[in-house]
Order: structure tokens, then sequence, then C-alpha cells
């Protein structure tokens, strides 16, 4: 289900379901082993949505940052 650069940073990927299955009231347990295919992949793809939007924070954060290195050098 993962994709390559998903199965590289599998940790973060673990986070952030644990956050996608607790905002869900799904405890990370065998609970989970009884989920459907389908609820399986909107739980992803809701980590994805999550990432991305990590992603962009960072960017966002580090894009100031340079900013105001910039324009105090």
């Amino acid at each position: 289900m993962l994709d390559l650069e998903e199965q590289q940073h599998k940790d973060e990927i673990v986070s952030l379901t644990e956050q996608v299955l607790d905002a869900k009231g799904i405890e990370c347990d065998s609970k989970i082993s009884k989920l459907s295919e389908e609820q399986l992949n909107e739980i992803l793809e809701e980590v994805r949505q999550l990432r991305k939007k990590n992603k962009k924070s960072k960017e966002t954060d580090n894009s100031s940052k340079l900013l105001y290195n910039k324009q105090i050098e």
C-alpha cells in the first residue's frame, strides 16, 4: 500500500497513522486488523494528506528563516 518514498520514512508514516487513528477513535491494536481494505485506504489517504501538509509547512518555515537571515546580513 505504501509507495517507495513512504516506505523509506516508515517512522513518520506510523506516527501520522497513529494520529489519524486516534482522531477517528480507533485504537492501534487488534481492531485495526478488522478494518476493511477500503477503510485502510481512507486512513492511508488521510496520512498522505497530513504528511504533505507537514512538508509544506516545513518548507514555508525554512523559506521564512532564509529570508529573515538574508535581511539581517
